[in-house]
C-alpha cells in the first residue's frame, strides 16, 4: 500500500481517545495480536486496559500511525486538530451529530474537515477500521473476525452492516474493513485507491449509499481493472424509499439507480443484490479471478440440480455449451450406460462412494476447455454414518482439479450445508466454495465479467467529465433541433419550415405523401395535442389539416413522409446532477414509456458500448429480421447514436436535454432518419 492512508490503515503505533469505546478498541487489537504499540488519552483516568493514560494528544510519547477518536462531537474536532498540529498518520471519528443531521451538523463537519487539514480521517459517524491482517481495530464494539494473510477489503458507509459482516462464517478472509460513514474527508473512492496499491488484497467490496464524485471514482475503478483488482459492490437506495432513506442516514444523494447500473457495468464492477451475493462474489473473484469466459459446466447426481443450474444460467451471463462428440465419448467411458451425457451433467448414484470411478467421470469433465467447472455438493451434516460417501466425492472432485489444473468451484444448494471448515479445506486446493445455486453461478459470472472488461480496458471510452446543469435552457423547435443534427452527419427527412398559408405549396414541392406538424418551441409532445398529421397524399388535405392546427401555431414543418421502416428507437440524452449528461437507448414511437425496453449509457460513450446496448433491447429482433421481415440497418442505428452522443459531448456545457423519438431504422443499408427531435440547451452567447 502506497497512499497518504498507508499509516492510516497499517499503523505501527495506534491512539485511543475516549473511554468505554476506546476500551473496546484495546481489547479487540489485542485479542487480534496487534504487536504495535498502543497509547491512551483520556484526562479523567489513570489508566484503560491496563495502558496508562495521558491527558492530552500532546502528551503521547510518540506520534500515533493511526489514532481511533471516540469522543464528542467538539471534542473530536479538539482531537483532531491536535492530531493534524503533530503530524499524526491520520484518525478514526466515531461520533456522530455531524452532516446526517440537520442544524448545524453540516457547519460542524465542514470544521471537522478544515481542523484535519492534510491529515486523513475516516468518518465521521462511522464505526471504524478492521485491519486483520496486522491485527488493528480501531474500532468501538465487538468483532468476530479472524488473522488473515490476504484477503478482501470491504468498504461500507454502514457501521452495523460493518458488524455483521465479521460474524460470517462463508469461509472468506477479510483483509481490510473500513467504515467511512459520511466521508468528510476520506471518501469510498480514496479507500479504493489506497487499497488497489496492497498486495494482500484479493478483492474489493463496496456497500455505498451515493458517490459525490464519479469522475475520479471512475479514474480509480479504471485503475483497478487495470491492475487486476476485481471490484463487487451492493449500491443501495435503489428504489425510491431506499434513495430518501439514504438522504436521511448519511447526507449522501442516492442517485439514479440505473446510471450506477451503466457505471458499475463499464468498468467491470459486479453489482450485488445483498450481502449474501457480494460474499458469494467476493470469494469468486479472490479464488478463480477474472475468467477468459463464461463457458461453465456443471455437474451432480442429481436431474433436479442439473435443472435449477441450468435455469439459472438462463438469466445470466453464462453458457453451457454442449460437449462436443470428442469429448461426450470420453465422458460417456465413466459412466453408466444408463446415463444421459450432457451439460449440466446428471452423473446419477451408480459410481458414488467410489472414488476412483468419480475422480475418472470429474477429470474427464473438465477437460472440455471450460472456463469454469463447478460440481453441485451439499455436505450433510455432522454424525452420519455415510459421511464417508460425501468425503469421497469431495476428494475425488479435489484431485480431478489438482490432475486437470481445470478451475473448480463447489456450490452447495443450501447455505447451512457447506460448513466453514469445509469450505476452507476448499479454499486451500484453490477451489471455490460458493453457495446457493443462484448466487454461486452469479459469482461466477462476476468473474467473466471482470475478466472481460479486464481484456477491453485499453479500449473503454474517456473518464466521464463532471458538467453543470445548463441555466435557464431554452427549447428549440423541431426545424431548428434537426438542422443542428443534420450538421452531425444525421439523416432528417426533405423538409420545409413555412407559413400555415404556405403549408400546401410546401407539400406539393416535397412530393406527396407527406407529414405536418405545427411547428413551436412549445410543442414537445405533438400527439397528445393534435399538433401532427401523417400521410397527407394531397394539397387539400395538407390544407385541412394546417387549418386544424393553427390555434397552435402560425408556422408549421412540411416533411415527406417515412414508410420503410423496420424498428423505431428513442436516443435521449438527460442530465443528473452526479453523473452529467447521459444516454438513453430503447425502443421509440407513442408506445416508449409502455413497453419500458430501455438501456442507459454515460457520456461519453462509444460505438462497442452502443453495440452492446442495442443488442441487449427486445427491440433489436426486429433489426435481426423478426419472423420473416426485413432486417434493419444495424450498423446505421449505431452511427446515428454515436452521432447524437458525440453532438451530446461537443454542448455539454449547454444541453439541458436531447430526445430524438422516433430514430426510424429502415431496412438493412438505407441508413436511418430522425424523424423527431427536441433539444433544450442554453444559448450561445459567445
Amino acid at each position: 500500500m502506497s497512499s497518504r492512508l498507508t499509516r492510516l490503515l497499517a499503523p505501527r503505533n495506534i491512539a485511543v481517545i475516549g473511554g468505554r469505546e476506546a476500551a473496546h478498541s484495546i481489547r479487540q487489537s489485542q485479542r487480534l495480536g496487534f504487536d504495535g504499540r498502543i497509547h491512551v488519552v483520556n484526562p479523567n483516568r489513570s489508566e484503560l486496559e491496563g495502558i496508562r493514560c495521558v491527558a492530552s494528544v500532546a502528551d503521547l510519547p510518540e506520534v500515533p500511525d493511526a489514532a481511533f477518536v471516540a469522543v464528542p462531537r467538539e471534542a473530536t474536532i479538539k482531537a483532531v486538530e491536535e492530531l493534524a498540529r503533530i503530524g499524526a498518520g491520520g484518525a478514526v471519528c466515531y461520533a456522530s451529530g455531524f452532516a446526517e443531521v440537520q442544524g448545524d451538523g453540516p457547519a460542524q463537519q465542514q470544521a471537522l474537515a478544515d481542523a484535519a487539514g492534510e491529515m486523513p480521517v475516516i468518518g465521521p459517524n462511522c464505526y471504524g477500521t478492521l485491519n486483520y491482517i496486522d491485527g488493528v481495530a480501531l474500532w468501538p464494539d465487538v468483532q468476530g473476525g479472524r488473522r488473515a494473510e490476504r484477503g478482501v477489503a470491504i468498504v461500507t458507509q454502514s457501521g452495523n452492516l460493518a458488524i455483521n459482516l465479521t460474524l460470517q462464517s462463508s469461509a472468506l478472509d477479510i483483509a481490510h474493513l473500513i467504515t467511512v460513514g459520511n466521508q468528510a474527508v476520506v471518501d469510498v473512492t480514496e479507500c479504493i485507491e489506497a487499497l488497489v496499491e496492497d498486495p494482500r488484497v484479493t478483492a474489493i467490496g463496496l456497500i455505498i449509499e451515493g458517490i459525490a464524485d464519479i469522475p475520479r471514482f471512475a479514474q480509480a475503478a479504471e485503475n483497478a481493472l487495470r491492475k487486476g483488482m476485481p471490484l463487487a459492490a451492493i449500491k443501495l437506495g435503489r428504489t425510491e424509499d431506499g434513495a430518501k432513506a439514504a438522504m436521511t442516514h448519511s447526507g449522501t444523494l442516492a442517485g439514479q439507480d440505473r446510471l450506477y447500473d451503466a457505471l458499475f457495468q463499464r468498468y467491470g464492477i459486479h453489482r450485488s443484490d445483498g450481502l449474501p451475493d457480494l460474499m458469494e462474489a467476493l470469494k469468486a473473484l479472490s479464488i478463480l479471478g477474472p475468467l477468459e469466459g463464461g463457458r461453465i459446466a456443471t455437474m451432480s447426481c442429481s436431474g433436479g440440480e442439473a435443472v435449477m443450474a441450468a435455469d439459472a444460467v438462463r438469466d445470466l451471463n453464462l453458457t453451457l455449451p454442449a460437449l462436443t462428440p470428442e469429448h461426450a465419448a470420453e465422458v460417456r467411458e465413466t459412466l453408466s450406460e444408463f446415463v444421459h451425457v450432457a451439460n449440466p451433467l446428471d452423473y446419477h448414484t451408480f459410481i458414488w462412494g467410489d472414488v476412483d470411478a468419480m475422480h475418472g467421470t470429474y477429470s474427464a469433465m473438465m477437460r472440455g476447455g471450460f472456463d469454469v467447472t463447478a460440481l453441485i455438493f451439499d455436505h450433510p451434516r455432522e454424525g452420519l454414518d455415510e459421511y464417508g460417501e460425501w468425503a469421497a466425492a469431495e476428494a475425488a472432485f479435489i484431485k480431478a482439479a489438482e490432475v486437470t489444473g481445470a478451475k473448480a468451484a463447489v456450490i452447495s444448494n443450501l447455505y447451512e450445508s457447506q460448513p466453514e471448515d469445509a469450505a476452507r479445506a476448499l479454499i486451500a486446493c484453490g477451489i471455490a466454495p460458493l453457495r446457493g445455486i443462484q448466487n454461486g453461478l452469479k459469482a461466477i459470472e462476476a468473474c467473466a465479467h471482470a475478466g472481460d472488461r479486464a481484456r477491453t480496458v485499453g479500449t473503454l471510452p474517456p473518464t466521464p467529465k463532471p458538467s453543470t446543469s445548463p441555466y435557464s435552457p431554452e427549447t428549440l423547435d423541431e426545424w431548428a433541433a434537426k438542422s443542428m443534427l443534420a450538421t452531425y452527419g444525421l439523416k432528417v427527412p426533405d423538409n420545409r419550415a413555412v407559413s400555415i398559408c404556405d403549408a400546401p405549396t410546401a407539400a406539393r414541392d416535397l412530393g406527396f405523401p407527406v407529414v405536418l406538424k405545427a411547428l413551436g418551441s412549445s410543442l414537445s409532445h405533438k400527439t397528445e395535442l393534435g399538433a401532427v398529421a401523417l400521410g397527407l397524399s394531397s394539397c387539400e388535405a395538407v390544407q385541412l389539416a394546417a387549418e386544424r392546427m393553427r390555434p397552435l401555431s402560425d408556422r408549421c414543418l412540411i416533411e415527406t413522409m417515412v414508410t420503410e421502416a423496420v424498428a423505431e428507437l428513442i436516443v435521449g440524452v438527460d442530465w443528473d446532477p452526479q453523473f452529467g449528461l447521459y444516454l438513453v437507448l430503447g425502443a421509440g414511437g407513442v408506445l416508449v414509456e409502455l413497453l419500458e425496453d430501455t438501456a442507459v449509457l454515460m457520456l461519453p460513450t462509444d460505438r462497442t458500448e452502443i453495440e452492446t446496448a442495442l443488442a441487449s433491447l427486445k427491440v433489436s429482433k426486429l433489426l435481426d429480421g423478426w419472423r420473416g421481415r426485413p432486417k434493419g440497418d444495424f450498423a446505421a442505428a449505431v452511427d446515428a447514436v454515436l452521432a447524437i452522443a458525440r453532438f451530446s459531448e461537443d454542448h455539454r456545457d449547454r444541453l439541458a436535454e436531447l430526445d430524438v423519438n422516433p430514430l426510424m431504422i429502415l431496412p438493412e443499408g438505407c441508413g436511418a432518419i430522425v424523424a423527431d427531435a427536441l433539444i433544450r440547451m442554453q444559448p450561445d452567447n459567445r
